[in-house]
């Protein structure tokens, strides 16, 4: 029996010498001009000719520009290569979004300060060996390995994020189940509380963005004072940069450490296929988007995933206005507590609506007949 493989991805601090940085810099410069210059042939080809410039015809052309600069030669050519596949798939998104119907946001420029990424994918002179990572045409790199990186490498993506550099490292491992669990959960998500779990427990919504609104505004404000293009202002951004990294890493580390205890516990996992998108277009746009359920919900399905657990997803619709006995019981956003007139079951809104979402998801589990690792 073959053994079911997934893909996960590792994040790691890079640590590049002075030398090193500024060699990534130009990298970065090159794939930037590249991916700009692509585009606006493509642009060009079909606004004066009506003709559809392809990934074959720019991917041709590269090895004479190659031949002919000398800059555009230092780094892989393959990682350039995939630079144009990125463009390639920005155009292959912008139609599938026509064709729907959806507001179809043509590809754009970016600029240097924007284009932040290198990607490599797995060929010679591309390995990561305990705290080194190599990469072709550049050399190595110290890594600060915070965690082994397990299984069979595939890509590679160096970021430059807020003057920091960071490699995302994707491999291809096996599954490891964890030890089989009867216990199953509902999960109702909120504002409240960031999560609330089937048997009473809740977790607490930290809103991480929220508090440091303050410190966002002056670093918001000492940008505006600065003269366009001047050293102060890119000083000023770079502050911002590092305060908004700041929220993110906050908000992912308490997701982790939450998703991560519930798949060690849990054998089946019951949430909600909330429509987050448009949940974040409404009044409470701010606080939703605070709480980034979407993100929580994503890496409790990897992890569960790798440690062969069951997660499923229900419809959300009417979780909160229904009784664990079937009988509806309306409410409002304001009701935040359940009490129903058939049965007398009287219990926090949050904890009703889990309790309904933990049966919903038993129900569907059961009723499916092929019991993958996540089910969606």
């Amino acid at each position: 029996m073959a053994v079911q493989q997934f893909i996960r991805t590792y994040r790691y601090r890079l640590y590049p010498t002075a030398a090193q940085v500024v060699t990534l810099n130009a990298h970065l410069a090159v794939a930037c001009e590249l991916y700009n210059a692509a585009l606006q042939e493509r642009r060009d080809a079909w606004r004066m000719c009506r003709k559809s410039v392809r990934l074959f015809d720019q991917s041709a052309q590269l090895r004479l520009i190659r031949a002919d600069r000398p800059d555009v030669a230092a780094p892989s050519a393959d990682m350039l290569l995939q630079v144009l596949h990125r463009l390639d798939r920005s155009f292959a998104a912008f139609f599938r979004r026509v064709k729907a119907g959806e507001n179809p946001g043509y590809p754009r420029f970016r600029s240097l300060a924007r284009f932040d990424s290198l990607p490599y994918r797995k060929q010679d002179g591309l390995r990561m060996v305990g705290a080194q990572l190599t990469l072709p045409k550049f050399g190595v790199i110290k890594v600060k390995q915070h965690r082994p990186c397990v299984g069979d490498l595939k890509t590679v993506v160096v970021k430059r994020e807020a003057g920091k550099w960071f490699a995302c490292v994707t491999v291809e491992a096996p599954i490891e189940p964890l030890a089989p669990s009867a216990e199953h959960v509902g999960i109702d998500v909120g504002l409240t509380h960031f999560a609330t779990m089937s048997d009473g427990q809740q977790a607490e919504n930290h809103r991480y963005a929220r508090r440091a609104q303050a410190k966002m505004r002056r670093c918001q404000r000492r940008i505006a004072r600065r003269t366009l293009g001047g050293a102060g202002r890119r000083a000023a951004i770079r502050l911002f940069q590092v305060a908004q990294a700041h929220v993110r890493q906050q908000r992912a580390d308490t997701h982790h450490k939450l998703s991560r205890a519930l798949v060690n516990r849990y054998g089946l996992i019951s949430v909600e296929d909330l429509n987050v998108k448009g949940l974040a277009a409404g009044i409470l746009a701010k606080s939703v988007t605070d709480a980034a359920w979407t993100r929580f919900i994503n890496k409790l399905a990897y992890k569960a995933e790798s440690a062969g657990r069951v997660l499923v997803k229900v419809d959300p619709r009417s979780t909160s206005q229904h009784c664990t006995c079937g009988a509806h019981v309306p409410k409002t956003l304001a009701d935040r507590w359940h009490l129903c007139p058939e049965c007398g079951y009287s219990a926090p809104r949050d904890v009703v609506s889990a309790q309904i979402i933990n049966r919903l998801g038993l129900s569907r589990h059961a009723s499916t007949k092929e019991n993958t690792p996540c089910v969606a």
